[in-house]
């Protein structure tokens, strides 16, 4: 009993040595600056405890590198242009407004080009992809117009005669198109370097920056887009989403926005023993082709040559009196009298052919009408339809051809580049507006009515003309060689009642000598 009683005194004191460790555990939680206890775990305050680590957010997902063509053509941007443009500041004034005028354009065509690589090529041209491109391009062109006075013209005709080349992916070798177009920027380029060689270098170099702009093009163009532009017709987006990312900046990945694939790899040479297996028969109820005809033994022909003196036994003998060397008779007549030959008599004369007379116009045969666009090239030729309308939807790069078009309309809607006609009767043509020229060669009673500006016109061997010109048009200016009966209409004063005026382009000239020169004076005929 006694064991017992001493077991349970000890279980108590333990009970309580356990309770008041529990206490002075209880009192440090409560107060932090209480000294730690001994003889026992410490438990550590709740701010101790480390908290989780937060989730890290997403990482924003990478953009798509912009495309090798894209990026070559910015390097284009920031050096061959930003050099020319450099070069236009300095000079100032309208060289340095139309180089910025410049800038603008190509950076319209990077446009064109990232859109190529994200969308599908559309049905239509988009006319909101071109927009950009046909405001800088209109304002290079106004801006030469507007200054043709200028002692500084020549600098504002190159310039706006190279960035037709801008317009390169309409055409099928763009690389080529560019070279043409350089031939019109050396015309007034060439002149600037020749008059400002010993003046102002900094003229020489404009010009030059502007020369090595449209070479490193053609360089760019046989790197990237040697058979015309490509589009993403794989993956690609509608036109209007790529243009609306392309402008906003976004080139990350989309549905669509992926760069085209490389091209494919080129089909290896089958190198078969034996050589290449003959192609399959054909399909049934398809007749096979027929074969080659052998070819004519020559065995035959070389046995004969190789008979030597022999070979000439078998010729007969020209008699004395058929040489006409020794018979002066027969020198006047080239027909030696016939003499019946070895089959069967048949005569060596021949009589001369006849003469053949031109068929008469009314039994040739009429070709028929073509209106056709090649390349950048409109051709139209052998349209005889009195009152018919032809009608060509024309772009800045466009030349137009148009030859043996008698008695019909044609009408040219937009700018396009030059216009050249030839050979045509009774032709009528309304002009909108041109980059360069219109020529008229041999095209007897021809009219021509331009409604906006055509900078030059050309008439050669033209008898009866009437060229109607606009506002817009009273720059023009003609040159006329061996014409006759040519009228310019000039239209009223704006503001004014007055009708249409009409001034003849003078056709003799009287020359003289005075003082040692010959001098060149119209002839006005006042009636």
């Amino acid at each position: 009993m006694g064991s017992h009683m001493h077991n349970l005194t000890t279980l108590i004191k333990r009970l309580e040595a356990a309770t008041s460790r529990l206490e002075d555990m209880a009192m440090s939680l409560d107060d932090p600056n209480s000294p730690p206890q001994t003889g026992g775990p410490i438990a550590a305050p709740e701010s101790a405890i480390p908290e989780p680590p937060k989730p890290a957010p997403p990482a924003a997902p990478a953009a798509a590198p912009v495309p090798p063509q894209i990026q070559d053509f910015d390097t284009l941007i920031k050096g061959d242009v930003r050099s020319f443009v450099e070069l236009g500041q300095k000079i100032g004034g309208v060289i340095g407004e139309q180089s910025k005028a410049v800038l603008r354009a190509f950076e319209a065509e990077r446009t064109y080009l990232y859109v190529s690589t994200k969308a599908k090529q559309p049905q239509q041209p988009s006319p909101e992809l071109m927009t950009e491109l046909h405001n800088a391009s209109d304002s290079i062109n106004t801006i030469r117009e507007s200054n043709r006075a200028s002692p500084l013209f020549n600098h504002l005709s190159a310039v706006a005669e190279g960035i037709v080349a801008l317009g390169w992916f309409f055409v099928p070798k763009p690389a080529e198109f560019v070279s043409e177009i350089v031939g019109g920027i050396e015309y007034y380029g060439n002149k600037v370097l020749k008059e400002y060689k010993e003046k102002d270098r900094t003229h020489v170099q404009y010009i030059q920056a502007y020369y090595q702009i449209y070479k490193s093009l053609v360089a760019y163009l046989k790197t990237h887009y040697p058979k015309g532009l490509t589009w993403n017709d794989k993956d690609g987006i509608d036109v209007q989403e790529a243009l609306k990312q392309v402008k906003s900046g976004s080139s990350g990945p989309s549905s669509g926005g992926a760069p085209p694939p490389p091209p494919p790899p080129p089909v290896p040479t089958l190198n078969v023993p034996g050589g290449v297996p003959p192609p399959p028969p054909p399909p049934p109820g398809v007749p096979p082709p027929a074969a080659a005809a052998p070819a004519p033994d020559m065995s035959a022909v070389f046995d004969q040559l190789n008979q030597g003196e022999s070979v000439t036994s078998g010729l007969r003998k020209v008699d004395k009196s058929e040489m006409t060397h020794k018979n002066p008779n027969l020198r006047g007549s080239s027909i030696v009298p016939e003499r019946p030959s070895s089959q069967e008599g048949i005569s060596r004369s021949r009589s001369p052919a006849p003469n053949k007379k031109p068929k008469p116009e009314s039994m040739r045969a009429r070709k028929p009408p073509r209106k056709d666009l090649e390349g950048n090239k409109w051709l139209i030729e052998n349209f005889e339809n009195p009152g018919e309308i032809v009608e060509i939807n024309a772009q800045q790069n466009h030349s137009i051809l148009i030859s043996r078009c008698n008695k019909t309309i044609i009408k040219i809607n937009n700018k396009a580049n030059a216009i050249s006609i030839d050979n045509c009767n009774g032709l009528s043509i309304i002009v909108d507006s041109l980059v360069s020229s219109l020529d008229v060669i041999k095209s007897p009673k021809f009219a021509l009515q331009i409604d906006g500006v055509v900078p030059t016109l050309l008439l050669d061997q033209v008898d009866g003309a009437t060229v109607y010109l606009g506002q817009q048009s009273l720059a023009t200016e003609i040159f006329s060689s061996k014409c006759s009966a040519i009228n310019v209409m000039l239209p009223p004063k704006e503001g004014t009642d007055d009708d249409t005026k009409e001034c003849p382009v003078p056709e003799q000239i009287k020359s003289y000598v005075k003082d040692g020169v010959i001098v060149n004076e119209i002839v006005e005929h006042a009636g």
